[in-house]
Parts: C-alpha cells; sequence; structure tokens
C-alpha cells in the first residue's frame, strides 16, 4: 500500500499517470489508507488558514431552516442510506 502511495507522490509518475489510474488500481483499503494520510496533512495547520465566509453564511441559513421547522437532522446510518439511494 505504501509504495502505491509513494507512486502516487513521485513526480515522474504524476506527470505520466492521470489520479484516476492510480485510483482504479489502488483497493480500497489502500484508498482509505491515503484518504487519511491526505487528511492528517491537511488538517496538520488547520488554525493557520480560516474558513471562507460562505461557509459562516451557510451555517446561519441552515440553523434558520431547522428553527423554522423546514429542515430536520438524521443520523449518520440514515444518512448514508439515503445517499447511496440517491447515487444509484
Amino acid at each position: 500500500m505504501w509504495r502505491v502511495f509513494l507512486a502516487i507522490h513521485s513526480k515522474s509518475l504524476a506527470r505520466l499517470l492521470p489520479m484516476n489510474a492510480v485510483l482504479k488500481k489502488m483497493s480500497r483499503l489502500e484508498k482509505l489508507r491515503t484518504m487519511e494520510a491526505l487528511w492528517s496533512d491537511l488538517t496538520r495547520n488547520e488554525g493557520k488558514y480560516a474558513s471562507p465566509s460562505w461557509h459562516f453564511e451557510v451555517l446561519q441559513q441552515t440553523e434558520r431552516e431547522v428553527r423554522a421547522g423546514r429542515v430536520k437532522f438524521v443520523d449518520w446510518e440514515s444518512a448514508k442510506k439515503s445517499i447511496r439511494r440517491r447515487a444509484r
């Protein structure tokens, strides 16, 4: 798995293979581990970066929608099932 992860970051290979081609060759486990490594790297210095202003606006709008009863929260398992149904 780490050989694949390192290959993705190899500048010469990155020029030769589009990322999609590399991803298609990876197992699910390799993809998840790569995603975790990327997320860990991206969040290492998250305090240095401010969220875009539109994030706050979207959160405020969502809060208004919840208070008005127009939207509701669902548990994560229900949300995943709903997303999978719509993705078919």
